[in-house]
């Protein structure tokens, strides 16, 4: 019969997940016992728990895909922090699995409890404590879902130590949930058809457009359509840190990363444009400075996948919600 530890790594397996980072602790330890017979996925033991977050993260934005990192309970858990803040600001899709002190224990100051979903909350888009083995599956495929859909961000699965020594009923796992429905979240992928007819009108009236775009090119694949507007309207490009790459440098539109540490090009582009083509970005304080000053003469149109990043630093003319 498998038990907690099994199951997590056959949904592991089910998700298409071929390596994870860690570093053992008390709790997770019943993981790490199944790891002598289950080799797939296959696991890196960092020195840090920091570390496995970070190269998780470093995972993620090199493969494409989801990172996942594992940390035991308390001071493990709590290591993880910096590296989830991380791959939050940056919108990296990652996991975090935890241990937790067995269900009986949560909240009663147990050896090496913390309060993992309360300390993490403000750092992950979302996160699951799983309180019985029958949740776990339907728990791991969210966590997947949420982490890579929409903007991406790190989730995180806290798992108590009787879940993870649990017995599962059967010796496999069977009905691995293949769909996600979350009512409360669903991500707007569609640009509206008004508001992309007005920003091709007001790019054509522009007579100095510049192209402003970050990490939500490269997040959705948008390199290559990002080229094709800067041809079509001769605009240039300034691209932020998370942004570089999106556009060949050797691009003659390509003007480099502007802001603080960008170029002086890049920089005076923005103060000379008469239009502002902002493309996944967030309109961060290292590149606008102060935000009185930014782009002052420039009307704006502003694309982006989260809607609590249009209108949050800079007021737009043209806002569109929606995969760039």
């Amino acid at each position: 019969m498998a038990n907690g530890s099994a199951i997590l790594l056959e949904c592991l397996r089910r998700e298409g997940v071929e390596v994870f980072f860690g570093y053992p602790g008390g709790v997770v330890l019943p993981i790490y016992d199944q790891m002598v017979d289950i080799l797939e996925p296959r696991h890196i033991m960092v020195r840090h728990e920091e570390n496995a977050c970070f190269a998780a993260d470093g995972y993620a934005r090199a493969s494409g895909r989801v990172g996942v990192c594992l940390a035991t309970s308390g001071p493990g858990a709590t290591n993880l922090v910096t590296g989830l803040v991380n791959s939050m600001m940056d919108s990296i899709p990652v996991i975090a699995i935890t241990g937790q002190v067995s269900t009986s224990l949560i909240g009663n100051d147990a050896f090496q409890e913390a309060d993992t979903c309360g300390i993490t909350r403000p750092c992950t888009k979302h996160n699951i404590l799983v309180k019985t083995l029958a949740e776990m599956p339907q728990a791991i495929k969210e966590a997947f879902h949420i982490a890579a859909s929409g903007r991406p961000g790190p989730v995180l699965v806290d798992l108590p130590k009787d879940v993870l020594q649990a017995i599962w009923p059967t010796p496999t796992l069977n009905n691995y949930p293949e769909f996600v429905d979350l009512p409360g979240y669903k991500p707007n992928y569609e640009g509206h058809p008004g508001q992309i007819k007005k920003a091709a009108a007001t790019i054509w009236e522009a007579k100095r457009p510049v192209i402003y775009a970050g990490g939500g090119v490269i997040s959705s694949g948008a390199g290559a359509l990002l080229e094709q507007l800067a041809e079509m309207v001769e605009a240039p490009v300034n691209l932020t840190v998370m942004g570089l790459g999106a556009i060949p440098s050797a691009h003659p539109l390509c003007q480099g990363m502007l802001g603080m540490h960008g170029s002086y090009a890049a920089n005076q582009a923005m103060v000379e444009a008469d239009l502002l083509i902002a493309v996944g970005v967030r309109f961060d304080d290292r590149v606008t400075g102060k935000l009185s000053e930014f782009a002052k003469h420039a009307r704006i149109i502003h694309i982006d996948i989260d809607p609590a990043e249009i209108g949050k630093n800079i007021k737009v003319d043209v806002p569109i919600v929606g995969d760039v």
